[in-house]
């Protein structure tokens, strides 16, 4: 017994932070379709293929919502809470989870841990990584139980006592984590004209896209004292992703009306219109929950709405995509080069040249990715090349947005559409350095010479 422990721990010190996140995502993955296979999670009669509960699993672990299966027709009030923690765990990644587990058991964090916490994270840094665990649910805890509480409370004008507070605990679990998962079977649709809950929703969605590290500076500017606060500067971090997540949400909001506002929204008031251009702005980057039909608007929209898919949410955040600095550093990037500057500034700050590398290479292979997927999936499906398309991204981008294809799509273009979740989860540059040599650099360097470009 001892042996093979000795063993398993040699085998495991041999491997990178990166190939062990991903080993545990896949055993996270492992038991969470374990536990939504158990009989009795369903409701009476209920029977979904091995290949729809692995799906479904999938998709909670990496917080994307899509789902072959009606997850309220499928499961009883057991499988919505076994559902809930799976995006609970998602949301606050696998490592995070076991730190805060090793903390309450009064373990000690060491060095190869705090390096799984930071390859979990995105994080650049190992100073204050088991603080930040700590902020991580702090944070999460008290917005959780706060909106558990007031939609509880205000589901009451819906539902018997029980099932106001069962909704109210699975909406706020859906919404921080964007899993865009819902328990009503038609997701928010019930409740458009409801603009109370999809406030409180979008909220939500934010605070659980916009970043946890921009969540945790925002608390410790909002608690400092007085005299602190005057001398409190934000990281660049936190100003970057701030700006572009709700520029994004501007521009969202008025090319989804734009594109629409001869169609769906014609005839609507306008508070209708804002609401639903508002909702699906914020919801089509990471969430997945929307207030109206998606398959309703033109196709010029969907295309629209792949784009903000692709880029997702925040980093070190529950949602997916090639992230929002990733796409603001290209645009600024290819705006710096454009004026014949080689530096880019912001706020004061340069913008480090790796940082910049790394942002272009995971755009890159991020269309290289889903553009590999599409021509896979034209060829094996019979549907139009803009649901597909739409269905991609929507993977990749953990969103969960769907023209309604998702039950209809073969068994293989289901495990491909998993492995987009799970690289839009751990995030590209994870995936990539899985294969990340530890040779030692070489101590010479070759000559240099130009290559004709463009």
């Amino acid at each position: 017994m001892f042996q093979s422990k000795n063993i398993f721990v040699r085998w495991m010190n041999k491997l990178s932070p990166f190939q062990i996140i991903l080993l545990f995502y896949l055993l996270a993955i492992i038991l969470s379709t374990l536990l939504l296979s158990l009989p009795f999670a369903y409701r009476e009669g209920m029977n979904p293929a091995f290949i729809d509960i692995l799906f479904v699993a999938v998709s909670a672990i990496s917080v994307t919502g899509l789902t072959p299966i009606s997850i309220a027709e499928t499961f009883n009030v057991v499988g919505y809470i076994l559902l809930a923690l799976i995006l609970q765990l998602g949301a606050v990644g696998i490592m995070a989870l076991g730190t805060f587990i090793w903390l309450i058991l009064g373990k000690k964090i060491g060095f190869r841990e705090r390096r799984l916490i930071m390859a979990d994270q995105n994080q650049t840094q190992l100073a204050g990584m088991v603080r930040l665990v700590k902020q991580i649910f702090l944070v999460l805890f008290v917005i959780e139980f706060i909106s558990f509480v007031i939609l509880g409370i205000y589901y009451l004008k819906y539902f018997p006592v029980q099932e106001a507070f069962l909704h109210g605990f699975f909406s706020t679990i859906s919404a921080i984590s964007n899993g865009g998962f819902d328990i009503t079977g038609d997701s928010l649709i019930p409740y458009r004209h409801d603009y109370f809950f999809q406030f409180h929703t979008i909220i939500l969605i934010i605070l659980g896209a916009i970043g946890f590290p921009v969540l945790i500076e925002v608390k410790e500017y909002l608690f400092a004292k007085k005299q602190k606060r005057q001398f409190f500067r934000f990281s660049l971090f936190t100003k970057l992703t701030t700006i572009t997540f709700f520029i994004l949400i501007i521009v969202g909001t008025i090319f989804i009306y734009l594109f629409d506002v001869t169609h769906f929204f014609a005839g609507k008031s306008w508070h209708e219109t804002f609401f639903y251009a508002f909702f699906q702005s914020v919801t089509t980057r990471s969430a997945g929950l929307s207030t109206m039909d998606v398959s309703q608007l033109t196709e010029a929209n969907h295309l629209f709405m792949s784009f903000l898919m692709f880029i997702g949410a925040s980093p070190s955040s529950a949602g997916g995509g090639i992230r929002t600095t990733t796409f603001a550093l290209v645009i600024i990037f290819i705006a710096t080069y454009a004026r014949g500057e080689n530096d880019i500034h912001l706020f004061g700050r340069e913008i480090h040249r790796q940082d910049l590398v790394k942002a272009v290479i995971v755009t890159l292979l991020a269309v290289m990715i889903v553009y590999i997927t599409l021509i896979v999936l034209v060829v094996i499906e019979p549907f139009h090349v803009t649901e597909l398309f739409f269905e991609i991204t929507s993977a990749f981008g953990t969103v969960g947005l769907s023209l309604g294809i998702t039950g209809d799509l073969t068994t293989i273009s289901k495990i491909i559409l998993m492995i987009l979740m799970f690289i839009g989860r751990v995030g590209i540059v994870t995936v990539l350095f899985m294969f990340h040599s530890n040779k030692q650099k070489r101590n010479y360097r070759f000559p240099k010479e130009r290559i004709i470009i463009g």
